[in-house]
């Protein structure tokens, strides 16, 4: 057996070890990794969401284990002897080594300006990256990013999460400059400004200060100054590639290690994977490069033969309210390459391929504002187009088959797999996505090609399974039936009569909501309580520090002074952090569990009720003035506001909802972002539904136009009781309307025409919601036992929970530095909005 170093636990350091584990029959290799960072290997592509709520353990990558593996973590190497074969590391300790994997990444260039290393000054690139991020946002309110690519703009919407208001600013005249072309890239800055982010494209930072007052100020060379509380720097990486020119390994022209098309370095006993590696005199920044160095690397090793070919770029963004994929040669670089483009600034949306000169063949790819096309688009790039090019990109088209694709056709780009390995991995029994995405591994890494992957099960005649869980074989639209049907109103008889076991966190909640929007009862009885997602527990939202928050309802965003001073009285009262929220809400924060009862009392007695920040319901529906104060205003937005939230309130869904009400097609209540938006016309309403933000923002699509408020509220009635009894767990309005077999026609046939017959169900379904709505926190202050729920330590009820504290910024509480709390969650904090 021989020794196999690998300097680097990043994610391509990782593939290569997992690989070798499936490769290595023999057993010929015994693997020490040596890992820098003291945590484990974890997704640095997902590395944003950890400023959105994930945790370690969310971005922790599958444990490598094996009879011959050791991972070492916070092990330093700082000298390599490729003479001895040896690699010492900063304690000292000195590892064999037959041969060498060098995979330690890249740093972030930081560019050398005055002022570069002022305290404040940060990068963007690791999990220590973003603590530190955190804890220097804590108290302040500007932050600036310079580098307007890829990760400048993750590292913006970072600082947008943390509550500062963020600057951009790119050297480039657009941003994503090495993605996308002009035309995208002015869309994407608008997109982004919209959003209340401030971007500075064309212009340069020349040298960073400190005021007297510790704040400091970027200068830019076109006049411009910028205050900021903290600079993050996100402009390029540099390979980390120390080692190799301390053992004297050949370099890349523009830096990293030299490898040849078998990832070996200038040293036969040592190779070379990911950023860190100069293949033909390019160093590849992205995951799908680096995984594939690490598949030819581990074939290699095992005496396979493998070349390294680099795949055309592939890069997508899904962050700051607008999604954006750029593909191949997005720029058109090719000779003869000809443009296909739809620019629809009003509609937000850009689409441009890149074809071959005779138009036939597809180079690149630029989406701005809507990728769902990117699915279909991954796989041909590079192969003979099926049709009309424009009717790949053209709004509402439908995509392609899955058959329609070459064998050849890279279905997933991360980890190289074609078509012809998926059909051929399904022809040998993956008749699931989950079998399929473990054979081939495609899908494992950014997903984009999930839906590729289950129309090819599809086009197999496979039929997916649809069960909610391992303990029902149903989906939730059939659990939702079986429940109306059978009048059950426990999980437990559910789980008795039409399942198995005693469930888990995934059915449990998924029935809790079916059962609450079956009219059975406070979501907190007896038979119940056990069911509920962490928040719906508490009937508020569970903050970082085990703290608490508390939204009333305000319905259209309408309130009298007398409920204004209320609330400022409760919350200087209980010491509680205000905020408005971007939903014509105030927020209350930093509320401990035995208070919120207490809280609830006045708020209740003030005539407020709970605004169901906490639950899969009906949030808010958000309103502008209309024609009540506004000039340009044509219908009466805040009256039809009001009007709709006191309807729908407590309204329990497969997922939150959101709804707004514009009062003229200037749209100041964004209701094409919501699952149900309304904007005036001079003669009625038009009704725009599956409108969502968050992680995969869709704009909604117009189901009818010019309808009366009569018409407009049984249609909203319809359609969000179709909802509720059709979508899958955690589905929200917008994949659940991409997923229905006919789309938007389909909801249209059923809620407008009735196709179905179950029209006047689906209304006396609503009616019954609306006749039998109670406040859940006036029940739970009515109900002594409900009430005992409410204490941190039973045997003190009173006491507070000693590990709960506060300092003050802006003369507001807010949490300590956030530790490990241990406390129960079942996904990350949502907004309360």
């Amino acid at each position: 057996m021989h020794d196999l170093l690998v300097i680097g636990n990043g994610m391509v350091g990782h593939r290569l070890v997992h690989t070798l584990h499936q490769r290595d029959t023999d057993q010929q290799w015994r693997i020490t990794v040596l890992g820098e960072e003291a945590r484990p290997a974890y997704d640095r592509v997902a590395l944003s969401t950890y400023a959105d709520g994930a945790t370690e353990d969310d971005l922790a990558l599958e444990p490598l284990t094996g009879p011959h593996t050791r991972i070492l973590t916070g092990h330093t190497v700082t000298h390599l002897d490729t003479t001895a074969h040896t690699a010492t590391t900063t304690e000292g300790t000195t590892h064999h080594w037959d041969r060498l994997v060098l995979a330690t990444g890249s740093d972030p260039f930081v560019p050398p300006i005055p002022g570069h290393d002022l305290p404040g000054c940060h990068t963007y690139r690791t999990i220590d990256d973003l603590d530190a991020i955190t804890r220097a946002a804590t108290g302040a309110r500007t932050g600036v990013v310079i580098g307007g690519g890829l990760l400048g703009l993750e590292a913006a919407n970072a600082l947008r999460l943390l509550g500062l208001d963020t600057h951009v600013v790119e050297l480039a005249d657009h941003l994503m400059p090495a993605q996308l072309d002009t035309g995208a890239g002015h869309l994407l800055a608008t997109h982004i400004t919209d959003l209340g982010l401030h971007v500075h494209t064309g212009a340069a930072t020349t040298d960073i200060t400190t005021t007297p007052q510790g704040t400091k100020q970027l200068h830019l060379d076109n006049g411009t100054t910028l205050d900021a509380d903290l600079v993050v720097f996100s402009v390029g990486i540099r390979p980390r590639d120390h080692l190799a020119r301390q053992a004297g390994l050949e370099l890349g022209p523009r830096g990293g290690v030299a490898i040849d098309h078998t990832c070996t370095t200038s040293h036969p006993d040592i190779l070379a994977i990911g950023e860190v590696a100069s293949h033909q005199g390019t160093v590849h920044g992205l995951i799908a490069p680096g995984n594939a160095m690490a598949e030819t690397a581990a074939d290699h090793l095992t005496g396979q033969s493998a070349a390294f070919t680099p795949a055309q770029p592939a890069t997508e963004l899904k962050l700051l309210g607008a999604d954006v994929a750029s593909l191949g040669d997005a720029h058109g670089t090719t000779p003869g390459a000809l443009d296909v483009v739809v620019n629809d600034t009003a509609g937000g949306r850009y689409a441009k391929l890149v074809l071959s000169d005779d138009a036939t063949t597809l180079l690149g790819a630029v989406l701005v504002g809507d990728t769902t096309a990117l699915a279909t688009l991954r796989p041909l790039l590079g192969h003979t187009l099926p049709g009309d090019p424009l009717a790949l990109i053209s709004p509402n088209t439908p995509a392609p088959a899955a058959t329609d694709l070459p064998e050849t056709a890279q279905i997933c780009s991360c980890n190289a797999v074609t078509k012809n390995d998926l059909t051929s991995a399904i022809d040998q029994g993956c008749h699931t996505l989950h079998d399929l995405k473990n054979t081939t591994g495609a899908g494992t890494s950014c997903g984009s090609c999930v839906p590729t992957l289950t129309r090819l099960l599809t086009d197999a005649g496979i039929e997916q399974s649809r069960a909610l869980c391992e303990h029902f074989t149903h989906s939730r639209a059939d659990l939702h039936q079986i429940v109306r049907a059978t009048g059950i109103r426990t999980f437990s008889d559910l789980i008795t009569t039409h399942g198995t076991g005693r469930g888990c966190h995934i059915c449990k909640p998924a029935i809790a909501s079916i059962l609450a929007s079956a009219g059975t009862g406070h979501i907190l009885e007896t038979d119940r309580a056990h069911l509920q997602d962490t928040n719906d527990r508490h009937l508020a939202n569970m903050q970082r520090n085990g703290t608490y928050s508390v939204v009333p309802r305000i319905p259209g965003g309408e309130i009298t002074p007398d409920k204004l001073i209320t609330i400022g009285a409760v919350a200087r009262d209980f010491s509680l952090y205000t905020k408005i929220t971007g939903a014509q809400r105030v927020d209350l924060l930093g509320a401990r569990l035995e208070q919120l009862p207490h809280i609830w009392r006045r708020l209740v007695e003030a005539g407020f009720e709970s605004g169901h920040a906490y639950g899969k319901s009906l949030r808010t529906v958000k309103s502008c003035v209309g024609t009540t104060w506004c000039r340009y205003g044509v219908q009466d937005s805040v009256t039809l506001a009001i009007r709709l939230e006191e309807r729908y309130r407590g309204l329990r869904a497969p997922h939150k909802l959101k709804s707004a009400v514009s009062g003229c097609a200037r749209e100041c209540a964004e209701a094409r972002s919501k699952d149900f938006g309304i904007i005036a016309t001079d003669t009625g309403w038009n009704l725009y539904v599956g409108g969502n933000g968050g992680f995969t923002p869709r704009h909604a699509q117009l189901l009818a136009t010019d309808l009366d408020e009569t018409t407009l509220i049984r249609t909203i009635d319809r359609f969000l009781m179709y909802y509720i009894r059709t979508a899958d767990r955690l589905q929200r309005t917008a994949p659940w309307i991409e997923a229905l077999e006919g789309g938007l026609d389909h909801v249209r046939e059923v809620v407008l025409n009735d196709s179905l017959g179950i029209a006047s169900d689906l209304e006396q379904a609503m009616e019954e919601h609306v006749a039998h709505y109670t406040d859940e926190w006036a029940d739970v202050l009515n109900d002594p036992d409900k009430l005992a729920r409410f204490t941190t330590f039973t045997n003190a009820p009173h006491t507070p929970d000693p590990t709960i504290d506060f300092t003050t910024v802006r003369d507001q509480p807010v949490p300590n530095a956030p530790t490990d709390l241990g406390l129960p969650t079942t996904r990350p904090q949502e907004s309360t909005r």
